[in-house]
């Protein structure tokens, strides 16, 4: 039998090789000037450099000394960081057809199982074809707003919810978005309480965000571990993967296997599943299924970040929430609340959204690219196979171009007679080139209405608990998607009218 040290040997072995030849190539690499960075060590490059946590702001602080385009190596793997917009523009954008596709995240992508969906799929036919189908349904403004009345039927839903349990909006806002996209992808109502689809889709969500930073994983660096067995010391996280992988492939089965459970019958409601699999060829099947799961895992965290951000805005900047109410009081009135067709003259509303995308970005240093043949960008060297990390959060926190950026401030998207309108955030946040998110518009749309009718109806305020204000903390979690730490707010209806509103606005959009 072959012996756990010849097993373990075996192992370094491969190991050392993969890392000799990717030292070798960084050497090879490094002669062709890649981009400046901190001086790495022999053989383990920057891993000592790297910040565990927060990964943006170190990134940004490194652009004082060495710019806005750095470079970093990991056991041989270059890393380019990109700090100003303009050269995620000329890299991302420009040059897409070399710079779309994914970095091989073993752990995310192959143990797991994200591979499919459309985030983490590399750049092919499949992706383009696979993105094909979510823009023809969410692929521009007015396609989203076909979806308006199910928008607007869940946030009165949501509002109804928080009127009665004002102290766990936080829970709402999360239970809002799932109960959305799971109706738009697969005709599914979510049970009032628990529901087991929500609470499933969640967990897998978790374990994206936190899978899916580069290097988070040893495994992803040396992918060679892969094939540790479960049963060696120190494998725990192998096993953990195996866990994940199954409760991942049920949030792939058990919604898109009702769609078509309630299509045999003759029961379906019309969705991305069932308008999909009623026009395309059974050979796209698996395309669609994985279509309709990106859109639940993509759609709903970046969404939840976004309208938690709100409300801890809201609480912070009361005079802000002021002048959003009092422009949706003197444009709407109070005997009805704003639906999505309102959004064009609603401009510090929409103001107010940008601001919420800006002031806290839910990806910080979006997603990951890589380069799929080697280039030159500024004079600088970036080889194939690098990873490229757009600093979204440092585009949109520099004083530069963003006044007292730390600050929640809509005015800075209004023009004046004395100021241009600051860059507007969407461009950034929502991805670039190729890879751009494609439910882009159906968030825009869900954060707007999420947040015109939540001040049309709520007061939003710092709680007093025993006469004492509750100061908040404004404090993030560092993930792909990085949401505020949990925190309590006060939320008050602002009228009896109002509450009556919100309670007939549920009674109409029972189903």
């Amino acid at each position: 039998m072959i012996s756990m040290i010849h097993i373990l040997d075996a192992f370094v072995a491969v190991a050392l090789i993969v890392l000799v030849d990717r030292i070798l190539k960084g050497n090879n690499s490094r002669a062709r000037t890649l981009p400046p960075g901190p001086e790495g060590w022999p053989l383990i490059g920057n891993v000592l450099d790297m910040p565990t946590s927060y990964e943006w702001q170190t990134f940004s602080a490194w652009s004082e000394k060495w710019g806005d385009i750095i470079c970093v190596t990991i056991f041989g793997q270059p890393m380019v960081i990109l700090n100003s917009p303009q050269h995620a523009f000329e890299i991302l954008d420009k040059k897409g057809a070399i710079y779309s596709d994914r970095p091989v995240l073993t752990m995310a992508s192959k143990m797991i199982g994200r591979e499919p969906t459309i985030g983490m799929l590399r750049y092919s036919k499949r992706h383009r074809a696979m993105r094909r189908l979510l823009t023809q349904l969410i692929g521009s403004r007015e396609n989203a707003a076909r979806f308006s009345q199910h928008m607007e039927s869940e946030v009165y839903y949501f509002l109804s919810r928080v009127l009665r349990q004002p102290e766990a909006v936080m829970k709402h806002v999360r239970k809002a978005a799932g109960a959305f996209i799971l109706k738009m992808a697969y005709g599914y109502q979510v049970k009032d309480g628990e529901d087991e689809l929500v609470d499933l889709a969640q967990r897998a969500i978790d374990v994206f965000s936190f899978t899916t930073t580069p290097g988070a994983y040893l495994v992803d660096i040396f992918p060679i571990l892969e094939h540790v067995p479960t049963w060696m010391p120190g494998a725990g996280w192998k096993r953990k993967a195996r866990d994940w992988a199954a409760e991942l492939q049920e949030m792939y089965d058990i919604p898109y296997e009702f769609t078509k459970k309630q299509m045999a019958a003759g029961t379906a409601i019309t969705s991305f599943t069932s308008r999909n699999l009623e026009v395309n060829p059974t050979d796209q099947d698996q395309m669609i299924q994985y279509a309709a799961a990106s859109l639940y895992a993509a759609g709903t965290d970046t969404t939840v970040s976004a309208i938690n951000s709100f409300f801890l805005a809201m609480m912070c900047y009361p005079e802000t929430q002021k002048k959003a109410q009092f422009e949706i009081d003197s444009v709407i009135g109070s005997d009805r609340l704003p639906v999505l067709a309102d959004r064009d003259q609603l401009p510090y509303i929409n103001a107010l959204c940008s601001e919420v995308l800006r002031w806290q970005p839910v990806a910080p240093l979006g997603m990951a690219h890589s380069s799929s043949q080697d280039d030159y960008h500024a004079g600088y060297f970036i080889p194939k196979g690098a990873i490229i990390i757009p600093n979204v959060w440092k585009f949109l926190h520099d004083p530069d171009v963003y006044t007292n950026p730390s600050e929640f401030n809509p005015d800075r998207f209004i023009p004046t007679s004395n100021r241009e309108a600051e860059p507007e955030p969407r461009q950034y946040a929502f991805g670039f080139g190729r890879r751009i998110c494609p439910g882009l518009h159906l968030a825009e749309a869900s954060i707007f209405l999420s947040c015109a009718m939540s001040l049309a109806v709520f007061h939003i305020s710092k709680p007093v608990i025993d006469g004492v204000t509750v100061e908040p903390e404004i404090k993030y979690s560092s993930a792909t998607i990085s949401h505020p730490q949990p925190f309590q707010c006060s939320l008050i209806q602002r009228s009896a009218k109002a509450e009556a509103l919100i309670l007939a606005m549920r009674d109409e959009s029972e189903p």
